[in-house]
Parts: C-alpha cells; structure tokens; sequence
C-alpha cells in the first residue's frame, strides 16, 4: 500500500513543527523539518509502550533556507517498538513533530538480498493523537509471509526466509498463547535454495478442546536442522498497521470460527472464538 507523498489530516490544531520523511530500501530514513532556527538543533527519538527507553538523538543541519535535515541510517539499530519523536533546541522544551509528506516508495514491494542476515525497517506513520512517530523492528533471522489462501477449514500460506538456510525438516508451529505449551506443526514447503516456503495449517487442530471464549496462536517458522525458530511476519512493505487493513475470513471449525489475522507487531496469528449459542 503506497503512502507516497501523504498529508494525512493529524486532527491536531496544533502548532507543532512539521516534518517530511523520505525511506530508502535499506532501512534508513531521512527527516526534513521545516524550522526558522537551526541553534544546537537536535532530533530526538525515544521508545515507548510496552518497552520503554532508550533514546537516539540525531543532529539537524540545514539544507535549505528554513529546512532542517538529520539522518537515521539503517547501519544504526533502532530496538523494536514505537519510538516517539521531537525536536529539540539546546535547553529550551521539546516539541512534537507533525507528519508531512511521506515518501514510502521504496518500503514497497522490498526485497532484501537472500543472504540479509539483519532486517531493519522503519515506517513513519502519525499516531492517533497525529503526532509523528517511527514503528521499528529488526529481525535476525526474519520470515516473511506473502500470500494467504483460503480452500475449505485451513489456511496456506506462502512466504520466505531471510538469515538463515532450510534444512531437510523444515516445519511451523502454532503455540498456543498463554503458557500451556500445546503446539501443533505443520510440514513446511521449501524452495530450491532461494528462501521461498509455503504451508497448509488445518483448522480443526487448533479448535479442539476449545475451553475458553478464544485460544490465540502465534506462528513459528521452524527452519530445520537445529535452526532456530523464527516468527512469522510481514514488515516488507509500507504499512505500519496490519490489523485494519489485511482483514482475512473465518471459517468453522467444530463449535468454533477460526481467522488468521496480525498483531499489532505485525506478526502473523490464528485466533480461534467459540461460537455463541
């Protein structure tokens, strides 16, 4: 989904200082801010959420009349999460940024080189509270998931690895969340040694003994030989938030409707809810 030269409307009546982003296929960002001043001018991202703390701070230096430029490369690591983002002059406060154009294209249809050991991806993308902010993650190994398709009470997807070769009983797990330690594989398709995979996961495993109002599985890539597992994931593109935009159908499965779906981390999932009688 291309966000290419998006304004979006931030809800804001704020006066906060706004900032263009420009991603390059290899992680990094740029970040132009319109500002009157360039006096010990710094921009200042921290993490938030779940995980906090940390901070990288990136100096700013003119580019053109009124224009400020810093640069996050991708070479520098930015831990996975949220991370927040002002702008800073010396000792005075900080303000929080409003997103301007951001030139996505090159997130699009990425393809790392099939050897890529570390994935770093950036995505600036306004908050609900239309402030700027970076979704972060770096993944070492990673596997991507492609297309999912649908054929009666199971689900196949396609996908490919990065970091990290097949071995000859390569396989995925569904696990159970919440501690009970049920999993159920699958076998997993491998490619002729370019990293490609695919797999069929049955529903009806993952809804028997259904106890509860819904059973949540996350999703492994097992590559084989002692490899280790590695979650299942789609953060090659431009979008920031899976959940509302890739919407997949349910299907019954026993005395329950069984989805794939993404977290909020853009990690591939199943949910599993009991049918309401």
């Amino acid at each position: 989904m291309t966000t290419t030269a998006e304004s979006p409307d931030t809800g804001s009546a704020s006066a906060a200082p706004r900032v263009d982003c420009t991603a390059d296929s290899a992680g990094g960002l740029t970040f132009d801010v319109i500002a009157t001043s360039d006096a010990d001018a710094t921009l200042v991202l921290r993490r938030h959420g779940a995980n906090p703390g940390g901070e990288v701070r990136l100096p700013l230096t003119p580019a053109a009349e009124g224009l400020l430029r810093a640069v996050l490369p991708s070479t520098v690591d930015l831990a996975e999460g949220v991370w927040d983002m002002c702008l800073s002059f010396g000792t005075g406060p900080e303000q929080r940024l409003e997103p301007g154009v951001r030139d996505l294209r090159a997130l699009v249809d990425r393809e790392p080189g099939p050897d890529a050991e570390r994935i770093a991806v950036r995505i600036p993308y306004p908050v609900r509270s239309g402030e700027l902010a970076v979704r972060s993650w770096l993944r070492r190994p990673h596997a991507e998931t492609g297309t999912l398709g649908f054929e009666g009470p199971s689900v196949t997807v396609q996908g490919r690895l990065y970091g990290t070769e097949f071995g000859t009983d390569a396989a995925v797990e569904a696990r159970l969340r919440g501690g009970s330690g049920r999993v159920h594989r699958v076998a997993a398709s491998t490619g002729g040694g370019g990293g490609d995979f695919t797999f069929t996961l049955p529903y009806a495993p993952l809804a028997d003994g259904l106890d509860a109002k819904e059973w949540l599985w996350d999703l492994w890539l097992l590559p084989g030989s002692g490899g280790p597992a590695v979650r299942l994931a789609r953060i090659l593109d431009d979008v920031p938030l899976k959940q509302a935009i890739f919407v997949y159908p349910g299907a019954k499965a026993g005395s329950a409707v069984v989805r794939p779906y993404y977290t909020g981390a853009n990690d591939l999932s199943v949910r599993v809810d009991a049918v309401r009688t």
